[in-house]
C-alpha cells in the first residue's frame, strides 16, 4: 500500500519507521516530514491542513492510507473531507470524524461526553463571555489551587494551574475578554485540582472494539524536578511502575470500555487511536483530557515497544476487523530523552548545525522532532529537536543509555532534562 503520513515531529519519524518495517508498506510519503522522516520515505513540502493539496497528491501518487499524526488535520476534518469526496471515499484515513475528533479539539464537548458515559473525571463549569461575572463568582467560592482550561486547541499551554483566587481571576479574564490564547479560550472550564501521578494510556479502535497499546509517563516541565514551563513534552518512560494488572483493569472497566462503548451508542464516528490523558488518585483512575491521536514524546516509547506489524493493525480498523488482533508487546523498558534548543518553549534559535547522531540499533533510535536536512548536513528547525529512546532490561538501564547519547549528540544551544523518570530510578 502507498501511505501519507501527516506531520514533521518526533511522533512521526516514530510512525514513519514502524511503517516504514511493514511488508504492506509500498511507498511511504510524508508530509511535510523533517530529516528523520526522509529516511524512512519520501518527504512531500506540503501543510497538513491543505486538504486540496492532499487530494490531488493521494490521486498522483495512488495513495491508499492516510495517517494523520497531530491533532491539526483531525480537528479541522481530514477524514469528512475524504469520506464526502466520491474520488477519495476508497481512501481510508486513520483518524476520526470532525466531529468525535471534539474529543480533543473542546475541553467543554470531552466534559460533557464523559458525563454522560460516567467516566471518572475531575468535577468542572464552563465559562464564556455572556456568563463571564458567573465565572469570577465562581472561581471567588472555589478550593484552591484552580484548574483553567482554553476550551480549544492551544499548543499545549492552555491551562493553568492557579495558586491563588487572584491568578485565577487574572487568568481568566486574560483567556476570556483578552483572547489570551485566541479563539480557543473563548470558552474556558474550570475544573476540580486532583491530586495523584499522571500517566497516559493509548488504544487503538475501530468504533466498536478497541486494542490497549503500552501505557507510558511524559514530562511536561522544562525543568528538573518538574519546574518551569509546560512544554510539548521533554521525556517519557514506558512501561509505567505503578500501572499493575490492577490498576489498568480499572482504566479498562471505568474509562476505556465506557468510552468506546458511548462512542459507540451515540453513533460517533472513530476510526485510530485514542489517547487517556489520566491521573492515579489514591489507586483511581480519572481522566484529564482525550487526544484524538499519540502522544508526543510518549509515541517514540510506546511503538519501539509494539511488536504488531502497525499496517496490519491499521488495515484491520479500516475493514472492522480489529477484534481479530492480538496486542504483543516488548516486554523490555523504554526511556526517552528529548533535546531541545536553548530558550524552548519561549523564543529560540533555528539552523544550528546537528553531530554526533549515532545509527538505530535493536537497543536505540534517536528520532528526529524539529529537524531539517541540508545537503549533508542536519539541522535544528523546532524548539523540541531529537528524542533519543533506549530500550533495556530495566527503566534504570533505559534512562542511563539515553542519557549517555544526549551528552554524545551536539548542537548550539542544546538542553535537556537529566532527571526524566526521576520517580522510577529504583525500578
Amino acid at each position: 500500500m502507498n501511505i501519507l503520513l501527516l506531520g514533521s515531529g518526533g511522533r512521526e519519524h516514530a510512525l514513519a519507521l514502524k511503517m516504514s518495517q511493514s511488508p504492506l508498506c509500498g511507498q511511504l510519503f510524508i508530509a511535510p516530514g523533517n530529516a528523520g522522516t526522509a529516511q524512512c520515505g519520501q518527504n512531500v513540502n506540503m501543510g497538513v491542513s491543505e486538504f486540496e493539496k492532499i487530494k490531488a497528491f493521494c490521486l498522483e501518487n495512488a495513495v491508499t492510507l492516510v495517517v494523520p499524526g497531530s491533532e491539526e488535520a483531525l480537528v479541522n476534518g481530514i477524514y469528512d473531507f475524504f469520506r464526502n469526496d466520491k474520488a477519495l471515499q476508497h481512501i481510508p484515513v486513520m483518524g476520526p470524524s470532525q466531529y468525535a475528533a471534539q474529543l480533543e479539539g473542546s475541553k467543554a464537548f470531552a466534559k460533557l461526553f464523559m458525563q454522560r458515559n460516567r467516566i471518572p473525571t475531575a468535577a468542572y463549569q464552563e465559562f464564556n463571555k455572556d456568563n463571564f461575572d458567573a465565572g469570577i463568582d465562581y472561581i471567588k467560592q472555589h478550593s484552591l489551587p484552580i484548574v483553567l482550561k482554553a476550551d480549544g486547541l492551544a499548543a499545549g499551554k492552555g491551562v493553568v494551574i492557579a495558586a491563588s483566587h487572584e491568578e485565577a481571576i487574572t487568568e481568566f479574564t486574560q483567556m476570556i475578554q483578552d483572547a489570551k490564547f485566541g479563539d480557543a479560550s473563548k470558552t474556558v472550564v474550570i475544573e476540580q485540582f486532583l491530586t495523584g501521578i499522571e500517566l497516559s494510556v493509548f488504544v487503538i479502535t475501530d468504533g466498536r472494539t478497541y486494542k490497549i497499546l503500552p501505557e507510558a509517563k511524559d514530562y511536561k516541565r522544562i525543568g528538573e524536578g518538574d519546574k518551569g514551563l509546560n512544554t510539548g513534552g521533554m521525556g517519557a518512560v514506558s512501561p509505567v511502575p505503578f500501572a499493575d494488572a490492577a490498576f489498568m483493569k480499572k482504566v479498562e472497566d471505568q474509562v476505556i470500555r465506557p468510552t468506546v462503548e458511548g462512542l459507540a451508542a451515540e453513533k460517533i464516528v472513530y476510526n485510530g487511536f485514542i489517547f487517556f490523558g489520566l491521573i492515579n488518585v489514591e489507586g483511581e483512575p480519572f481522566v484529564i483530557e482525550y487526544n484524538c491521536r499519540m502522544g508526543d514524546p510518549e509515541t517514540e516509547v510506546v511503538l519501539p515497544r509494539l511488536q504488531n506489524d502497525l499496517l496490519e493493525l491499521f488495515t484491520a480498523v479500516s475493514e472492522g476487523q480489529l477484534a481479530s488482533q492480538t496486542i504483543s508487546v516488548d516486554q523490555r523498558a523504554a526511556a526517552t530523552v528529548m533535546l531541545v534548543s536553548k530558550g524552548y518553549p519561549e523564543a529560540y534559535e533555528k539552523n544550528k548545525e546537528i553531530s554526533n547522531i549515532p545509527a538505530p540499533t535493536r537497543d536505540q533510535i534517536v528520532f528526529h522532532a524539529g529537524t531539517r536536512q541540508d545537503g549533508d548536513k542536519v539541522l535544528t528547525n523546532g524548539g523540541r529537536v531529537l528524542a533519543i529512546t533506549s530500550l533495556a532490561t530495566s527503566l534504570q538501564l533505559a534512562l542511563a543509555h539515553s542519557a549517555q547519547t544526549a551528552e554524545k549528540i551536539s548542537f548550539e544551544g542544546k538542553t535537556y532534562r537529566r532527571d526524566i523518570g526521576y520517580e522510577f530510578r529504583n525500578v
